[in-house]
C-alpha cells in the first residue's frame, strides 16, 4: 500500500493547529488503577466457569457442561433440542479434533453445511435457510457469557446470527475473566506480526431487542435460541 502527501498533509494539519509538527510516539502513561485487568484476576478457572454458566442462564442460555469424548452425544442431545435438520457449521481443524467430522459426515438424518469459500454468498443463502448454526468459541468471556469468534474464509459471521438457534461449543481452556483479557490476546497477535482476522464476533446469547418501553423481544437480529456446551478437555 501506497501513501501519498503524507508528510504535505500532516504539515498542513500541524499549520492549522498553530503549533509544532509532533514527530514522537505518545507514551502510553503508567495508570495508577487499572480496574480492567485487576477485575475478577484472583478467580480460579472453576469459578470463572461457574459466573459464565450462572450469567449465561441470566440471559436466556442453555448451559450444557461434558467431557470431550461426551461431545457427540450431548450435541446430538442440544439438536434433537431444537428439532434442527439443516446445519451450519464452520470448515474448522477442531471438528476433527473433537470428533465432529465423523458425526457430521455419518447422521442420516440431517443436512450439514460446511462453510465452503469456493462458493461465496451461496454460504450466505445456506446460513439464512439453516434450522442451527454451530461454532467453535475462540475466547469466552465469563463476565458476560459472551462466545468470541475469529471469523475468516472457513467460518463466516452468518453462521452464528442467521440460523434460527445457535449452538456454541465452548472449550473451558477459551474461558477468560472479561473483555479486557480478548484485547490483550490480539494485542498480542498484532505485536507478534501474525494476520489478524478482518471480523471479530462477540456473541451474547439469543438475540435480544427491547423498544421504548422496556418490552423485551427476542430473535429479531438473529437466534431465536441458544445453547452453550463446556468441554472439559
Amino acid at each position: 500500500m501506497t501513501v501519498y502527501n503524507r508528510e504535505k498533509f500532516l504539515n498542513h494539519i500541524a499549520k492549522s493547529l498553530g503549533r509544532p509538527r509532533k514527530t514522537e510516539r505518545v507514551q502510553r502513561p503508567n495508570w495508577k488503577v487499572t480496574p480492567q485487568t485487576e477485575k475478577y484476576k484472583d478467580k480460579t478457572k472453576e469459578q470463572l466457569i461457574e459466573m459464565l454458566t450462572e450469567q449465561a442462564m441470566e440471559i436466556g442460555v442453555t448451559v450444557k457442561r461434558t467431557k470431550k469424548e461426551e461431545l457427540v452425544r450431548v450435541l446430538k442431545e442440544a439438536i434433537k433440542a431444537y428439532g434442527g435438520e439443516k446445519i451450519v457449521t464452520a470448515k474448522d481443524d477442531r471438528n476433527v479434533e473433537y470428533g465432529l467430522t465423523e458425526f457430521y459426515n455419518s447422521e442420516p438424518n440431517l443436512q450439514v453445511h460446511i462453510w465452503d469459500d469456493s462458493i461465496g454468498k451461496e454460504n450466505i443463502r445456506i446460513a439464512e435457510q439453516a434450522d442451527i448454526g454451530i461454532t467453535f468459541s475462540d475466547i469466552t468471556l465469563a463476565e458476560t457469557a459472551t462466545v468470541t469468534i475469529f471469523n475468516n474464509k472457513d467460518n463466516g459471521h452468518s453462521i452464528a446470527i442467521m440460523p434460527k438457534d445457535y449452538i456454541a461449543i465452548i472449550p473451558t481452556s477459551t474461558v477468560v475473566p472479561r473483555f479486557t483479557q480478548a484485547a490483550s490476546h490480539i494485542h498480542k497477535r498484532i505485536a507478534n506480526g501474525e494476520q489478524i482476522e478482518t471480523c471479530v464476533s462477540f456473541i451474547t446469547g439469543p438475540s435480544n431487542s427491547a423498544d421504548i418501553e422496556m418490552v423485551r423481544v427476542v430473535g429479531v437480529h438473529g437466534p431465536v435460541r441458544a445453547t452453550y456446551i463446556l468441554v472439559d478437555e
